[in-house]
């Protein structure tokens, strides 16, 4: 077993290595399931087979040690050598082997529920969501804001709330789904979504919007116009630069549904489809997001983000951001 123990965590570190220098991309959310699946078998182990064998084991030398003491008491030697709460001490030891697994698996247990079903932290790795959200905010996602779903694969089993236009979700990028990414909710089902020009319209009617000077970028070290926007009930920030208008073209895009959207140069228009929501990032001329990949389906939904509980470049960060 400690053989079996020592492949396993080699197999471990080569996953873990190869995640690290990018030769692959990870899913936490597998490893820790596998993780909590290998340790449950080593504490089962431990507490049916191997637990019961060591005691035993000790019990058999205090009974030896016993019957070895009354012969010698029988001749009259009433002094024996030997450490006998040392030996046992030795025998109930648990080896390194399940130390390190049975011995993991209450932690590991506890980690894979909170995770799965109750927040889950990530770190915001672009600009995309500036001046929101910054690049090293470490931010943590209600995993059950939404319904809960099962770990993995990702299915929901318990309905809660739906998405509404201003949330800031993270989700399962369609057209990767190994990786995640975060964005604010622009339109739910049944919206006609339309930003032509840098204007956002929903339905028809466009989004209120109100000056606020320019916003300093401290990773890009230049200035955009900042404006604050209404989307439903959530007024957030939102930087809009007319000299980095993104062009859209005329031609058609190939994703999931992309018949419900029209391009042109001034922009684009869509009609978001049932169980699925339209996505953009509040950095608008510097977001790869609906407008260029599509749709977001209910069931790429991880979670609601609400707030950054660490930035260890900048210590004010930390608090709520909706």
């Amino acid at each position: 077993m400690s053989a079996l123990t020592a492949v396993l965590y080699i197999a471990l570190a080569v996953y873990l290595g190869g995640w690290y220098v990018d030769r692959w991309i990870g899913n936490f959310s597998l490893l820790l399931f596998v993780l909590t699946v290998v340790t449950l078998a080593y504490w089962l182990a431990e507490r049916l087979h191997f637990k019961p064998a060591r005691e035993a084991a000790a019990m058999a030398l205090e009974r030896q040690q016993a019957q070895r003491r009354a012969d010698l008491a029988s001749k009259g030697i009433d002094k024996v050598d030997g450490d006998l709460a040392g030996a046992r001490e030795r025998i109930l030891t648990q080896p390194w082997w399940l130390d390190w697994t049975a011995g993991l698996f209450p932690v590991i247990l506890a980690v894979f529920l909170l995770r799965s079903f109750l927040f889950e932290p990530f770190k915001i790795p672009s600009g995309s969501m500036v001046p929101t959200l910054l690049v090293g905010d470490l931010i943590l996602v209600n995993k059950y804001h939404y319904g809960i779903r099962l770990p993995v694969i990702n299915r929901k089993i318990v309905a809660n709330n739906d998405p509404q236009r201003g949330d800031v979700v993270v989700f399962r990028y369609p057209v990767d789904p190994r990786v995640d990414y975060i964005k604010r909710v622009v339109g739910v089902p049944g919206d006609e979504v339309a930003y032509l020009n840098q204007r956002l319209t929903i339905n028809g009617k466009p989004v209120d919007v109100q000056s606020l000077g320019d916003y300093y970028d401290e990773d890009s070290l230049r200035y955009a116009p900042q404006f604050s926007e209404t989307l439903g009930t959530a007024n957030h920030r939102i930087l809009v630069d007319p000299k980095r208008q993104v062009y859209y073209g005329g031609e058609s895009r190939s994703f999931p549904n992309g018949q419900n959207c029209r391009y042109t140069a001034e922009g684009v228009v869509c009609k978001v489809p049932d169980g699925h929501y339209f996505m953009m990032g509040d950095n608008r001329d510097n977001s790869q997001d609906s407008r260029f990949w599509g749709f977001v389906p209910d069931e790429n939904i991880v979670g609601k983000a609400f707030f950054v509980w660490m930035n260890f470049g900048n210590l004010r960060r930390i608090g709520s951001f909706q």
